[in-house]
């Protein structure tokens, strides 16, 4: 993963910037203290790090990809950026008031594994809040019509929320719940489905480049002939009934959220 994400990261925080809303909704969900410590684990670029860190919360930010880390250092020097994974975090028990994990538990090797470290380096009553997609969510994204590969790569690595509320049973993280995110016109950050109601998105190749999706799973023939197919129903207007065919209430994105039983 880190290689990948070592390639991505390059340029990466042109188009993946931090949302203000999604930035709100965690915070939201994590309840953060002043006087807490918090964990952003697979923090990537740190952007959201950084955000909720300029929010006045304290953060820690981890991620095995050694080029993410860098930029994200260049953003603030004065959050503990750490080089690590979630198998492999580095931090003592029971030191982390809170943890968010953003676009990230599907590069986990196992999840059980993965929210049984998170629930070691958590106090008690912690929170830890998920951002992700399943693979529901995901069979909904007209992305599906243009380049199904693509899709179909991506959807394999995603668990399911079924999946997710096992491990973390099992990790004894009690399951709070979850909330429905549905993407907005004026999304900032620019991950897989940024363009739902703005196809013309994926026509840049730096939005394309700053989505694994595109960059790293995806044929480049299919990638290529997907985009013709977009533009040519895109200008015959055609691409409103793909859109309209694929609208659901699953929502696109979602937040789960659970905290370590306090015993």
């Amino acid at each position: 993963m880190d290689v990948k994400y070592d390639k991505i990261g390059v340029d990466y925080n042109l188009t993946r910037k931090p949302d203000k809303y999604l930035t709100e909704q965690l915070l939201y969900h994590l309840k953060p203290i002043k006087s807490g410590t918090y964990l952003d684990i697979g923090c990537g670029t740190g952007n959201y790090t950084n955000e909720l860190q300029k929010n006045g919360f304290q953060f820690i930010g981890i991620d095995p990809s050694k080029q993410m880390l860098e930029e994200a250092r260049l953003k603030n020097n004065e959050i503990d950026w750490k080089m690590g994974s979630v198998e492999n975090m580095g931090l003592p028990e029971n030191f982390v008031d809170g943890i968010i994990a953003s676009l990230t538990i599907h590069h986990w090797t196992d999840l059980k594994i993965g929210f049984s470290e998170l629930n070691k380096v958590l106090k008690p009553n912690g929170r830890i809040v998920i951002f992700t997609s399943t693979p529901k969510q995901m069979k909904g994204y007209w992305l599906n019509h243009y380049f199904p590969k693509m899709l179909s790569d991506s959807i394999i690595q995603m668990p399911t929320l079924k999946h997710v509320k096992t491990a973390m049973k099992s990790s004894q993280v009690e399951f709070l719940g979850t909330d429905t995110y549905f993407v907005k016109p004026d999304l900032q950050d620019q991950f897989l489905y940024c363009g739902k109601q703005n196809p013309e998105l994926y026509f840049d190749d730096q939005i394309r480049h700053g989505i694994s999706s595109f960059s790293s799973l995806a044929n480049r023939t299919e990638v290529e002939q997907g985009l013709i197919k977009l533009r040519k129903d895109i200008d015959s207007g055609k691409i409103n009934d793909i859109m309209k065919s694929y609208e659901n209430n699953f929502g696109d994105y979602l937040y789960v959220i659970g905290k370590k039983i306090s015993r």
